[in-house]
């Protein structure tokens, strides 16, 4: 699954930039990031919570030289600046060019 919400938390897997179609959008490393983050935003949203309570991410690039492009994006989304893994792999799932995963903390409600 995308999501799943446990003890307090929900666990996001495999954000990839992607249309509403699934299909992998072409652009920019910028547009890419933006898109990922922007996906895994709405799922959030959906499991009751949001990118501010985002307390542990990994970044997966096919390129470690995308990274200081995805870090101007990542930034305006994280000012909490949470924990993260960045990793570099040759070959992302449906051969996208970076994926991520994170787990944010849901409010009781």
């Amino acid at each position: 699954s995308q999501a799943i919400k446990a003890n307090g938390f929900v666990f996001l897997s495999a954000q990839l930039p992607a249309d509403s179609s699934c299909k992998l959008i072409t652009g920019s490393v910028k547009d890419q990031a933006h898109k990922m983050i922007q996906n895994a935003s709405h799922v959030l949203e959906a499991a009751g919570t949001d990118l501010e309570k985002v307390v542990k991410v990994n970044l997966f690039v096919k390129d470690f030289h995308m990274v200081a492009d995805i870090n101007e994006v990542y930034g305006g989304y994280f000012p909490q600046k949470p924990a993260r893994t960045t990793t570099q792999m040759p070959f992302l799932l449906a051969g996208a060019d970076m994926m991520m995963d994170m787990v944010a903390v849901v409010d009781k409600e």
